[in-house]
């Protein structure tokens, strides 16, 4: 079982006050996946978010990650080691003095002896590609950096899933491209496997699946081909589609016979190069 699923809801329900955050919730997700969750405010986005870590237990229903139960104990400390939480802001995961010292932080607490500290901190940094800025005083860096320097202390931790709470949300879009560069090669050199909780439509389309919540409920799943496919459903759920889907269909109602299934800019500028040697 835990080599064939990293998580899993099984009708979850989650409360924090009258009405459910989570409702009936089952999914799951494999090994290596990069998987963004996308939903309206409310929608019980961070809320699943902070079931993959074990951070809540569900009022009803369970939760497994790598095969082993959230809500047994003597389970919590291997699935926490397992499942790294990078969060919104990332001024409140910061805690040396020097970038190095924020990354050993984790591994210090491990008990784990001072070369294989230094050993994780080398290689989690030269993952997010910060090895020079080891001596720098992490508040002093951009946004964007600073949100490496919190995936870089999870990643010190040797985890197997990044499950990222809209980590980029209060960046700009360089710092965005930033992180978002950062995840996608762990994701792909790595094999780590991704939970990106986002608003952000464009993040959406970089990941291998989408599910789409609302009021607690996954209402679409799938890869983003196929979920930005479904426009009117979408707009429906107050998320609309990425940029260059939203650009074609407009093209297609005015008459502009634009292929269907374009999900980037590359590929509906290359289709309408194509449509504009055709004439």
């Amino acid at each position: 079982m835990a080599d064939q699923v990293m998580f899993r809801a099984e009708a979850v329900w989650h409360h924090y006050f009258s009405e459910p955050a989570l409702r009936d919730l089952t999914l799951a997700i494999k090994p290596g996946e990069y998987v963004a969750v996308l939903g309206r405010n409310g929608s019980g986005k961070s809320t699943l978010a902070r079931c993959a870590d074990a951070l809540l237990l569900p009022s009803a229903g369970r939760v497994f990650v790598m095969g082993l139960p959230t809500d047994q104990p003597e389970f919590l400390w291997t699935i926490r080691q397992s499942v790294g939480m990078v969060f919104q802001n990332p001024d409140n995961q910061l805690v040396g003095n020097t970038v190095q010292e924020d990354v050993a932080f984790g591994p210090e607490n491990l008990g784990l002896p001072p070369d294989r500290i230094v050993r994780r901190v080398e290689q989690a940094l030269d993952a997010v590609r910060l090895g020079e800025f080891r001596q720098r005083d992490p508040n002093r860096l951009s946004g964007g950096q600073q949100q490496r320097v919190a995936i870089a202390g999870v990643l010190a931790l040797q985890p197997r899933c990044l499950v990222l709470d809209e980590a980029t949300s209060m960046l700009d879009p360089a710092g965005r491209q930033e992180v978002l560069g950062a995840v996608r090669s762990l994701h792909r050199e790595q094999g780590l496997t991704v939970i990106h909780i986002t608003q952000d439509l464009r993040e959406a389309v970089e990941a291998d699946r989408v599910v789409v919540l609302e009021a607690g409920e996954v209402v679409l799943d799938g890869r983003p081909r196929e979920v930005f496919q479904e426009a009117d459903r979408l707009q429906a759920l107050g998320l609309g589609v990425p940029p260059a889907v939203d650009i074609a269909g407009r093209l297609r109602n005015r008459g502009v016979p634009v292929p269907g299934g374009l999900l980037t800019a590359e590929e509906l500028v290359e289709a309408l190069c194509r449509l504009r040697l055709a004439q």
